[in-house]
């Protein structure tokens, strides 16, 4: 009887040994099993004598069970196979894919590589835009206070410019007034050697020498006296004038002896005479007047004809209205 549980105990062993690895464990635990009942079996050996035909039963099972298990042996021997090469085939596929990723890799690197300087070199241009940027935004900051500091600048010329506009027009305004009153105060006398005209801000008003003074002479005759009292009578209701008073002669030479010597003498001393006769009854400020003798240095026409040496022997009184407003502007500015 121990020989029979022995040959069930090597067939079972065999049959585990015969078991796939996936099946190992299971196995294993069976034999732990069987270690266990044959502990029992030994001690239950008198018993087992008395079950002899049970166990013979069992036995007819169990051998039925090892063909089984040995058809299921063949199975999975032929699905071993079958996974062995297919692990076969799996490993030559992974070695492939290995050896093309190493090459995907390298390629990656040199790509990785170009990326990276191609980034470093987006980065050193980016780096010097931004430079530029700033000090384009620097420069146009500067730009923009300087234009800023323009405009206030404009702002205040034009202001300024304004303003001396508005003096030059009371100016101009002011010397048309005072043409006017010139002209109603010498009114009997112009056309009759005696001119006014109005230019460069100023009024010009001409004295032939037929009007004032003999040929050669510097007295002031009657009529002459008559107009310069008039022309004076203005001045004194209009402070605000300045007055010039400028002789002037023909190209022929004087040869005096006395006071007059030559033209220039002349020139003057018929000037003084205008400034004197025009203070003698009119209370106006001498420091307003001036006298300037210009001979024959400043023609208005030739003088190489009767008419021209004519023209040219006239005296002139310039009349031109203060400029304090104006310089004060100007100073303040």
């Amino acid at each position: 009887m121990n020989r029979k549980i022995a040959i069930a105990i090597l067939s079972i062993s065999f049959l585990a040994a015969c078991v796939p690895a996936k099946k190992v464990e299971d196995i294993t635990r069976k034999k732990e099993i069987c270690e266990e009942q044959r502990a029992a079996l030994e001690e239950a050996n008198r018993k087992l004598d008395e079950d002899f035909t049970e166990v013979n039963e069992k036995y007819q099972d169990l051998l039925k069970n090892h063909k089984s298990l040995m058809t299921d042996t063949t199975v999975h021997g032929r699905s071993l196979r079958l996974m062995t090469k297919n692990y076969d085939q799996l490993n030559e596929t992974y070695e492939l894919l290995l050896s093309k990723n190493r090459e995907l890799l390298e390629g990656r690197e040199i790509e990785s590589a170009n990326m990276f300087k191609t980034l470093t070199q987006s980065q050193e241009s980016l780096r010097e835009r931004t430079m530029a940027l700033e000090e384009a935004k620097i420069k146009l900051d500067a730009k923009e206070k300087n234009l800023a500091q323009l405009k206030t600048e404009l702002e205040r010329r034009e202001a300024r410019v304004s303003e001396l506009e508005g003096v030059l027009a009371r100016k101009d305004s002011a010397v048309l007034a005072l043409k006017a009153k010139v002209q109603d105060a010498l009114l009997g006398f112009e056309n009759n050697g005696l001119t006014i005209e109005q230019k460069n801000g100023k009024v010009y008003v001409s004295l032939d020498e037929s009007l004032l003074f003999a040929s050669g002479k510097y007295d002031i005759e009657k009529k002459g006296k008559e107009a310069l009292n008039n022309l004076g009578a203005v001045l004194e209701k209009n402070a605000d004038v300045n007055v010039l008073v400028e002789g002037h002669t023909d190209n022929i030479p004087l040869n005096g002896t006395g006071i007059l010597k030559d033209n220039w003498d002349l020139s003057v001393k018929r000037a003084t005479s205008v400034v004197k006769i025009i203070l003698d009854k009119n209370d106006i400020d001498a420091q307003r007047l001036t006298a300037a003798g210009r001979a024959d240095y400043v023609p208005i026409a030739t003088n190489d004809t009767k008419e021209g040496r004519a023209k040219n022997r006239r005296t002139e009184i310039i009349l031109t209205p203060k400029l304090d407003e104006l310089f004060k502007l100007l100073e303040n500015n």
